[in-house]
């Protein structure tokens, strides 16, 4: 989209479900500028140097290395990449910021520490902090010589964040807080010298605080002994009658929530980005594997068997890479669009991020699944290896699984997606049941059999108006069934926001692929084509079993067999020979040795 591109033109969040998109405007990794993609570079040099020679030194938490890494980091320029130049960042716009955070997820567990510094650990002060705040902390922080830490989960509080029991009180001269409580699994932990933390003030005010980790009362326990992400410092900290200057209050007394929901909505969409990115490196890993391992006289890459799993993998991938950048390029765009309009930068970037909070939720649940499949069978190609410490397959697989609990469980992420979605209805933002109550009239009418529509991927176009249709019908009848109700059938609720995740999927790769269509000619866009049509083929047949689970949960009678038909007639999708096309996809992997889409 170019510059002048307003916000009404710009595809609101959620809206995806009522609305066609034009593939022109969607952003893809092709879009990446010269910049960007030097970035991109820079990130990439710094990992092969500097973080696999090192990997099993970082796992084993070698004293100052982390802390030594982050400082190299810092001056490469790479925990500056997000913050404005103005406090001696420099001022990257969002999907700039999206291409280094997926490189990054390349990097194992120092991609934890990386990103929980550079997003969650700075990104509340640059967008909530007062400038006296951004001018003290940023310019450090962006250099590596400040680290932080976000400290928002208790021993009992975890998805429900807000039964915080840290106390912040204020002194009886009125010029600093005191806070009680305990911190549980703050990533690193070890090292930060501030920590973005949260608090009730008196009780009952949910209140953000920036706290300097040399503060007198401030200790932290043992590093956690983990499944995965070893090299991580993960520890409890232990605030005991922490003194706290009242001007360290980041945001306003008892609105520490819109820091803690908005921080993570940013942070489940980075998140998604750099699982995408862990997933195109261990892609990599198992076809340089199956093209080394021999077995029967010959490559074990040249059995149909191994070939379905790197294709497989790759499909995966390209749809959760294109889903990416499809909502970092809508978040980019509503954030110029406001600044146009005469928003700040930090307040645009806020209100984009709100803005697509339901789109962030989905790539969060989709990346991390999309990550713990890649992970899964690169161990399995490699068989007995895959499970030795001495080979790269085993640590990408229990790096892996903390992420479907990260930033909010998938569980809790799933029944956002819907939740969120009901709410901007609701209020009148979305328009769902409209479009819902016209679907159901179509149901009760005799199809028409007009003529089909040519053109390139125009059997999934015609899929994708299709599965929205299936999503609208299901989504309209439960909430007119449960009313206010719905909210307490989470089955449901998570059966829909997967098929709204598959959709969203199947609309973010034939979006990028059509998009390709103009760039590349009918032989080098075919594999695109080839990915698209055997995730569609695989993606509608798991929307329509979702739908079936929704439906048979609260519909009988007449109202299920419509409801069943109606479903069935808008997850069709043509014959598509999977076996053939997945050779093809495999047999380009197999020739370049690494993931290559």
């Amino acid at each position: 989209m170019s510059e002048q591109t307003t916000i009404t033109e710009i595809l609101k969040g959620g809206e995806f479900l009522i609305k066609e998109t034009d593939a022109s405007s969607v952003f893809t990794p092709e879009d990446l500028n010269e910049e960007q993609r030097m970035m991109v570079e820079t990130a990439n040099d710094f990992i092969q140097k500097e973080i696999w020679p090192n990997l099993d030194a970082i796992d084993k938490q070698q004293e100052g290395l982390t802390v030594n890494l982050m400082d190299k980091a810092g001056e490469l320029g790479l925990l500056a990449v997000s913050v404005p130049e103005e406090y001696e960042g420099l001022g990257g716009d969002f999907n700039t910021s999206t291409a280094l955070i997926m490189e990054m997820g390349k990097s194992y567990s120092f991609g934890v520490s990386f990103a929980a510094h550079s997003g969650i650990g700075t990104l509340p002060i640059m967008y909530y902090g007062t400038e006296e705040q951004k001018k003290k902390y940023l310019p450090k922080l962006a250099s590596g010589e400040l680290k932080s830490a976000y400290c928002l989960t208790e021993p009992t509080s975890g998805s429900d964040a807000l039964s915080a029991k840290t106390t912040a009180k204020i002194s009886e001269d009125g010029t600093h807080y005191i806070i009680n409580g305990q911190k549980m699994w703050i990533t690193n932990g070890g090292f930060a010298d501030i920590l973005i933390t949260f608090a009730q003030v008196d009780g009952d005010k949910f209140t953000c605080f920036i706290i300097s980790t040399d503060s007198e009362g401030f200790t932290s326990g043992n590093e956690e002994n983990k499944l995965g992400i070893k090299g991580s410092s993960t520890r409890a900290l232990f605030l005991d009658n922490v003194k706290v200057p009242k001007e360290n209050i980041l945001g306003e007394i008892g609105k520490g929530h819109y820091i803690a929901f908005n921080i993570l909505n940013i942070g489940r969409f980075k998140l998604c980005a750099m699982t995408t990115g862990g997933a195109k490196e261990n892609a990599s890993i198992a076809v340089a594997y199956a093209n080394e391992r021999k077995q029967f006289n010959q490559k074990i890459s040249n059995f149909g068997a191994i070939k379905h799993k790197l294709a497989e993998q790759a499909i995966k991938i390209f749809a959760s890479e294109s889903a990416t950048y499809r909502v970092s390029g809508l978040i980019n765009d509503t954030i110029k669009s406001l600044q146009a309009e005469g928003v700040s930068y930090t307040d645009a970037a806020l209100k984009a991020a709100e803005e697509y909070a339901i789109e962030c939720a989905m790539l969060k649940v989709y990346g991390s699944e999309v990550l713990d499949y890649v992970v899964d069978e690169t161990v399995q190609i490699h068989g007995g290896y895959g499970y030795s410490e001495e080979y790269p397959a085993a640590r990408g697989y229990r790096d892996s699984r903390i992420n479907r609990i990260f930033e909010g469980t998938n569980e809790i992420n799933r029944l956002l997606t819907v939740d969120m979605l009901m709410k901007r209805a609701m209020k009148g933002r979305l328009d769902l049941m409209g479009p819902a109550m016209a679907i159901q009239k179509e149901l009760m009418s005799v199809p028409e059999m007009g003529e089909e529509e040519g053109g390139i991927l125009s059997a999934e176009k015609k899929a994708i108006a299709n599965a929205k249709k299936a999503i609208l019908i299901i989504t309209g009848a439960a909430v007119q069934k449960f009313m206010q109700n719905l909210k307490d059938e989470q089955e449901i609720i998570m059966n829909i926001t997967d098929m709204m995740i598959e959709l969203y999927a199947c609309e973010s790769a034939y979006l990028r692929t059509l998009k390709l269509s103009s760039m590349k000619n009918e032989e080098e866009l075919k594999p695109y084509v080839e990915i698209t049509k055997v995730y569609f083929s695989d993606a509608l047949e798991r929307i329509n079993l979702h739908g079936k689970h929704a439906i048979t949960s609260f519909a009988e009678g007449d109202e299920l067999r419509m409801l069943l038909l109606g479903l069935k007639r808008f997850t069709k999708y043509e014959n598509v020979n999977t076996k053939e096309l997945r050779r093809n996809i495999a047999n380009r992997l197999i020739e370049a040795n690494k993931y290559c889409f």
